[in-house]
Order: C-alpha cells, then structure tokens, then sequence
C-alpha cells in the first residue's frame, strides 16, 4: 500500500506546486462552497498544463471587481483564448463549443468565468453557451454573482426578455436552491408563473375570438423556453428540457416545429426526420411551410441530398396540407441547379409543370444564377429562353444575374457579348452593369478598358452614383494611375457627393503614401461636412467589434 499511496501524494505536491501563481485565487473567495463531485471516490484529475503567456490587460467584470494580483499575464492568456474558442465556433452547435473548450484544459475560476461573461455581454446566445459549458465542468461551481451576470445579459434589453424570460427564471431557481437541476413540479411552476405575467394576450386573443386553447397554459412558456435553447444551438438541452416534461405536459404543433428547425439549422437531418415521425403519430400534421422551411435549411448548409429525401417523403407522406407546393419546387430546383445535379433540376421541373405548377419570376432567375455558376451557360440560355416563352421577358435584373457570372469567371468578352444582347434586345444596361465590368477590367490589370466603359456610360446617358466614383477611384489608385485618381477625387469634391467613411479612410490612406498633402486637405474639409469627430469614433469602434466577431452578420 505504500506504493500507491505515495504516488498519490506525490502527484498531489505536483499539483501544488503547478498551481502556485494561480493558488490565492481560491484564497480570494474563502466563503465559496465547493461543488459536488460526479464521482466522489475517485481520485481528482491532475492540472492541466497552462497556456502560454500573451500580453497582458486590464481585466473588467460587472458583479466581481477583481483583485489586483490577478491581472497576471498567465490570467489575460486563459481569457483571450477562452474567449476566442467560443466566437471561433460561433455558427456551430453547442458540441463544437464544448469540444474547443475542452481541447483548452482551462482550469475554471469564477473571476475568470466572470471575465469571459463579460465580454461575451454583447453575445447572449454565446454567453450562455459557454455559461452551461462551465456549469458542467468537475471542480467548479457558479457563484451568486456569475448567475446575476448570465442573467443581466440575457434579459438586457425588452426582446431579449421575450426570448430568454423564463430561461432567467430557471437560472434564478438554481441560484437559490443552489442546485443543478430543476425539479419537474418547480419547472411547471416556473413555466405557469411565466405564462400568467408575460404569455397573458394568448389567452385574450383566443378568449375574443372564441378558440378553445386545446393546451395548457404552461406549453407556451415551455416554447419559449426551446425556443430559447435552440437558438444558443443547444438543441440537445432543449430535446432533453422537452423529454422530462413530456409526461406532465403535451407540447403542440409548435413546440415540435421548434425542436424539428432546431435540429435542422444543426445540420443533424435524421434527429429532425425522427422529430418530425413524432410530430406526425402525435396527431399533429406539418404545414407546408414547415417542409420548406426545413428543405431551405438543409439547402443553405449543402445537404442537398437530405433536402431532396425530405421533399420526397413530403411527396409521399404528407397529407393534402402538406403536399409540395410551388414554393417547395422552386427551392428544390434552385438547390439542385446551384449542386450541378442538372438532370435532376430539369427532371423536376418538368414534374413541377406536371403537378400545375409554373416556375415564376424569382425562380427562373436562381435557376439561371445557378447553372451560370456551375459553368453550365448553354442551359442557362436556354432557361433564359423558356423564360420568354413563359411570358417573362428578360429584364436588367435578370441580364444582371448572366453577368455577375460571367464577371466572376473573369469572361471578358463574353461579358460585353451579354451587353450588346441586353441592348438590343432593347434592354438599357444600369449602373450596376457598368461597375461590375469596371470592376471585371481593374482585376484582369486592364485600366484602359475599365476607362472605355467609364466614356461609355456618357455616351448612352447613365447618371454616375458614388459607388461608381469609389470603384473608379479605387481601381486608378491600385493600376498605379495616382493622378487620373484624384482628379476624380476633385470631381467628386466639386458635386459634393458623400463618400462612404470606409472608403474615405481608404483614400486617405492611398494619398498619405504618395505625400498628396493638398489633395488631403481638400478632401478632409469636404468630408468635414458629412462626418463628425463622434461619428468617426463610432465607426471605428464598430469596425473593432466586427473584425473580433461581436457582430455577426
């Protein structure tokens, strides 16, 4: 036994001894309770390794002031990069957050968990991602004021307290019976407590129209709660949430489209097929809009694959409310043209004419957009003339979807076939055309042509739009023709446009490298007039947010 018992001891004074800079953050919290083990036999894991050192900055949370001696650099480096493992996985499920989390081996202190919740305060579904991820980890346990902040961000503004209200009143019945779970008759009490406060104009409405609500009361704060989860991307908690009270509370038609476009926007196609099998023995029959909804979704993330066996068992085992409509087919078709599955695109849209449906306006155009993308341009000419024949002649819109193909594919001549097309086929191009060929010439290193086209919009009487100026600035400047670029910068100054701040900056920055201080000054009184120090700063400031992920788009 001696063995054993001095390797324990042994790892127990490496544990000490790693943890030393970080040991008077325990010291710092003496009243904290300690959390229960899982496991309380087993013997505790040893410390994880820590992380390197980054520079280090001032730290900042709402409840906890923290002491001065945390500040260390070891400290900020943890932050920096728990926070970076959160918005890295942003647009994924709660299971990549976790998993990158994990992959840190980050030993959890409330100042460092308080730290991180502040400045995710900006992302309240993220907050409380990592706020549940933190909830589960062996060894630590949220305190009082870590619940108050997971709170404040969730109900900071009017809507988010729609979104996240009862979610609030669950993680303040935690906090106060200092558990880690909620009991199924405190659930309901917290979900029918909700309900009489904030759910009240349901009831009135039905109440006024004379419908008989065939659910409880407590089933519309229930949604709001998954709906809550599933947009943090914590399906499976809501899955869970749902599967405790299934026995105590019927969920509706809505309650299973939440969880049903929950797994769906997680790319998970068969927990959603199994949601919407569910739905279907509940007595509960999906609408048609719930089919494409789920059939757009799947197309958005590149299940097109998924998405056409959803829209065949739509086909077959829908009821007449639910059979595919227009709508269905022309997402199926987009979908599967913008794939290269040309077979299947044209296979369905001879199905579609079949069932009496014609594809419309919108549809022909993705269609085309779809097949230019693929390189697929004979079939788009010859979309372009079924479109005709339909009775929707070809419109600048549609000429417009050919050339951002052909601009993209770098298709020059091409391209300017397309324009004598459009004309004669008395179609007057737009503005829009002229700056994608401008743009087209600038990045195949072609300035002379880009400047043709410039004379052209003269020649046939197109009005210039600032966007214009700024992709004819731009592109002189990059070709190395500084002075052709500013003397447009002079005309642009004497008709007084209003150049946008981003690329105002751009400019100044190009006529700072080649030391044009007159042509900084003039330009700088000009833009004085539309722009302010305070605006300037504000720019700024969300130009920061968006390049460290704070806003998304």
């Amino acid at each position: 036994m001696t063995g054993p018992i001095l390797a324990v001891r042994l790892r127990h004074l490496r544990r000490l001894l790693a943890a030393a800079p970080l040991f008077s953050l325990e010291a710092a919290h003496p009243t904290r309770t300690s959390s229960p083990t899982l496991n309380p036999t087993s013997v505790p894991p040893p410390r994880r390794r820590h992380l390197p050192i980054s520079p280090a900055r001032r730290l900042y949370s709402v409840h906890a002031v923290l002491p001065t001696h945390l500040q260390d650099e070891r400290f900020a480096a943890l932050s920096d990069r728990i926070y970076n493992a959160v918005m890295e996985t942003a647009a994924d499920s709660s299971e990549g957050t976790e998993a990158s989390l994990d992959a840190l081996g980050a030993e959890l202190t409330t100042p460092l968990v308080a730290d991180v919740l502040h400045r995710l305060r900006y992302e309240e579904k993220l907050a409380f991602r990592f706020f549940v991820w933190a909830f589960h980890q062996d060894g630590y346990e949220h305190e009082a004021a870590t619940y108050n902040d997971v709170i404040d961000i969730l109900s900071s503004t009017r809507y988010k307290a729609r979104q996240f209200g009862v979610l609030c009143g669950v993680l303040d019945h935690m906090k106060r019976c200092r558990t880690r779970s909620v009991p199924v008759e405190d659930l309901l009490g917290i979900l029918r407590a909700y309900t009489e406060k904030h759910l009240t104009h349901l009831r009135k409405l039905a109440k006024k129209r004379r419908v008989r609500m065939r659910t409880p009361p407590e089933t519309d704060a229930l949604n709001v709660l998954l709906d809550g989860f599933c947009k943090c991307g914590m399906v499976r908690e809501a899955e869970a949430v749902f599967s405790r009270l299934k026995r105590k509370l019927l969920g509706n038609a809505e309650t299973y489209n939440i969880l049903f476009f929950g797994w769906c926007r997680a790319r998970d196609p068969k927990k959603a097929m199994k949601v919407l099998e569910e739905m279907i023995q509940m007595k509960h029959p999906p609408e048609s809009f719930t089919y494409n909804a789920a059939i757009d979704s799947f197309c958005s993330a590149g299940l097109v694959s998924e998405a056409r066996e959803l829209f065949e068992f739509m086909r077959t085992e829908g009821s007449t409310i639910s059979s595919p409509t227009a709508k269905t087919y022309s997402i199926m078709i987009v979908a599967l043209a913008k794939a290269g599955k040309m077979e299947e695109c044209f296979e369905l849209v001879s199905d579609m004419k079949k069932c009496g449906y014609m594809p419309d306006l919108l549809t022909y155009r993705d269609l085309i957009e779809g097949m230019c993308l693929v390189g697929k341009l004979d079939a788009a000419y010859r979309v372009s003339e079924e479109m005709t024949k339909a009775g929707f002649p070809l419109d600048i819109v549609t000429y417009n979807c050919f050339l951002k193909v052909l601009c993209s594919l770098q298709k020059a001549d091409d391209a300017l076939e397309l324009c004598d097309r459009m004309i004669e086929g008395h179609c007057e191009p737009s503005v829009h055309t002229y700056n994608m060929l401008m743009v087209l010439f600038f990045e195949m290193g072609e300035p002379d042509r880009a400047i043709n086209i410039w004379i052209e919009m003269d020649k046939r009487g197109c009005h210039r739009t600032v966007d214009t100026y700024e992709t004819m600035i731009d592109g002189l400047f990059e070709s190395g023709r500084t002075e052709d670029a500013t003397a447009l910068l002079d005309e642009v100054i004497d008709h007084g446009m209003k150049l946008s701040y981003k690329k105002f900056d751009a400019i100044m920055l190009r006529l700072s490298a080649v030391g044009n201080l007159g042509a900084i000054h003039r330009l700088s009184e000009h833009m004085r007039r539309f722009y302010n120090v305070a605006m300037s700063r504000r720019f700024a400031i969300t130009q920061k947010k968006k390049s460290i992920g704070l806003r998304r788009k």
